[in-house]
């Protein structure tokens, strides 16, 4: 099936007057997001124009016009004085060869700089001034100046729930709508903060293999030491054209890819290359970011998982119960039908942290596996038991046993199988995984039982290990909460494939292990609705 694209809507800047002609050049620096164009400090434009190195630029080549910041250099390496050089995202949107001819000129100011402003002041935004902010931010109008100072002050100053959906409808506004032309069409998302929490990769092939629709475009790590996309990717293609995308959702009933190329919520995804470096995920940015990717992603039903513990994202009830009305408030005003699951988030999922452990784990659930992880097989289950119950034919409560014998019958590791060989599948061998060959182990001091695992301490020994550049990296978990430990026993493994990447987790694992070792009664008390 191929849905149908509603189209972005984006007034035209007025244009500008153009300076003399120069050669584009392709630059090859990767500035994540962010478009960037060069020239020489002893180029004539630059000098009679008085450009200033930051400041935002238009360049028009054959037609095309993209916004850009200025970088300057004296280095004839990077750029001469009779070329334009543009960084690697922003050669791709102009789309045209090297030598091409383009014009620079002075960008205007964005027309919502002014509610950008406001908001700063911690004044309250209306509908109109957040159309304009994201129609700005998805145009790359601003520069990664502005749009730390949109993330901090959106954070600082938390928006009340109209803002929320005000900011969602702007987000689902900036890129496309697709309608699949189905009764249902099903997602699975999780608030993040879970090392090893792939319930996606097992819930996504059960419930198509039932035969509900699932097109799922996930995103890459934000801040965790592996994504979806991440750990979709040792098994097969993840970056594929859209039409493809939507080829294999209507041969398979689902896909399992990056959300990159489809264009959905493209202003969200200029605002996570701003809020990664700066740890930021604030309560209503994240609800924007998830809600407005779903509904542009033409899903219907949508099954939200929030884990609560000690070093979760989310760490008591009522914050739980809080996130989840505002959750609850802005799919209701979006048309969205939401069913929000609190689950136990006081450890890591599986036994895998890192892309290819993970990988491992997801596929020995699959293969029912004697090894394979029982948290993550049970999880995945009671998820994808609700996604099946957003089918009127399901029975309320019976959808955790159809969905466990589709696990158990092979059905679901068939569908998986047929997924990764459409989108281009990859070897792998869950019994040898292709891991980080250096190596360290973390032992317990003590003889006890585990009593808690710090999820982000564990998830930053994964990524100064390497994990999810290098795909073997992580740390592979040998103990959960309140398992018996002798002193000495290994707790964890640590993977990874540069020496300096192993001393650096070797360092942050000394300072801190992430899992303590006690009494059977300090074990954390679990919340959860399933």
């Amino acid at each position: 099936m191929n849905p149908v694209i509603t189209p972005s809507t984006e007034g035209a800047a007025k244009p500008l007057r153009p300076l003399g002609e120069l050669t584009l050049r392709r630059v090859a620096i990767d500035t994540y997001k962010e478009n960037v164009a060069y020239l020489h400090r002893d180029c004539d434009v630059y000098r009679a124009e008085g450009f200033q190195a930051l400041s935002k630029v238009e360049v028009r080549a054959n037609g095309k016009r993209i916004l850009a910041t200025l970088n300057v250099t004296s280095d004839p390496r990077i750029v001469q004085c009779h070329e334009l050089g543009l960084s690697i995202d922003a050669f791709a949107q102009i789309g045209v060869d090297p030598g091409y001819p383009a014009t620079i000129s002075q960008a205007e100011p964005p027309v919502s700089i002014a509610a950008l402003h406001r908001k700063i002041n911690g004044e309250r935004l209306g509908r109109a001034d957040f159309l304009a902010i994201v129609r700005d931010i998805a145009g790359h109008r601003y520069s990664k100046i502005e749009l730390s100072a949109f993330v901090v002050a959106t954070n600082r100053g938390e928006l009340d729930r109209e803002e929320v959906f005000f900011l969602t409808e702007a987000m689902i506004a900036s890129g496309r709508r697709l309608d699949w032309h189905e009764r249902l069409v099903i997602d699975k998302h999780c608030i993040g903060g879970i090392p090893g929490n792939r319930t996606t990769m097992l819930v996504v092939p059960i419930v198509a293999a039932h035969g509900m629709v699932c097109p799922k475009t996930s995103s890459r790590a934000i801040t965790s030491p592996a994504g979806t996309a991440d750990t979709m990717e040792v098994l097969a293609n993840v970056e594929l054209p859209f039409e493809r995308l939507c080829d294999i959702v209507r041969d398979h009933r689902a896909c399992l890819a990056w959300g990159g190329t489809a264009d959905l919520s493209p202003a969200d995804d200029v605002l996570i290359s701003v809020e990664r470096p700066l740890s930021l995920d604030s309560p209503g940015q994240m609800v924007a970011s998830i809600l407005s990717k779903k509904v542009a992603a033409g899903s219907s039903h949508l099954v939200l998982d929030i884990p609560i513990g000690p070093s979760a994202k989310v760490r008591s009830m009522p914050e739980a119960q809080k996130l989840r009305r505002l959750f609850e408030y802005v799919a209701q005003r979006l048309g969205l039908s939401l069913d929000v699951v609190i689950t136990d988030g006081r450890q890591p999922i599986g036994r895998g942290i890192g892309p290819v452990l993970e990988a491992r784990d997801v596929m020995r659930v699959l293969q029912n596996h004697p090894l394979a992880p029982q948290d993550l097989r049970q999880k995945s289950l009671r998820l994808a038991g609700r996604l099946l119950e957003c089918d009127p034919d399901i029975r309320g409560g019976d959808g955790y046993a159809i969905a466990r014998d589709i696990l158990d019958s092979g059905r679901a590791l068939e569908k998986m199988r047929d997924i990764m060989q459409a989108q281009g599948a990859k070897p792998f061998d869950p019994e040898r995984p292709e891991l980080g060959a250096l190596t360290f182990d973390v032992t317990a001091e003590r003889d006890g039982v585990v009593t808690g695992i710090d999820n982000f301490q564990i998830a930053r020994i994964a990524q100064l290990a390497g994990a999810p550049k290098v795909q073997g990296a992580g740390v592979d978990l040998l103990r959960k909460l309140g398992e018996s430990v002798k002193a000495g026993e290994v707790l964890y493994r640590v993977h990874a494939s540069f020496p300096a990447d192993l001393d650096f987790a070797r360092q942050a694992s000394g300072r801190d292990t992430a899992i303590r070792v006690g009494e059977a009664g300090q074990v954390p008390s679990v919340f959860v609705e399933f």
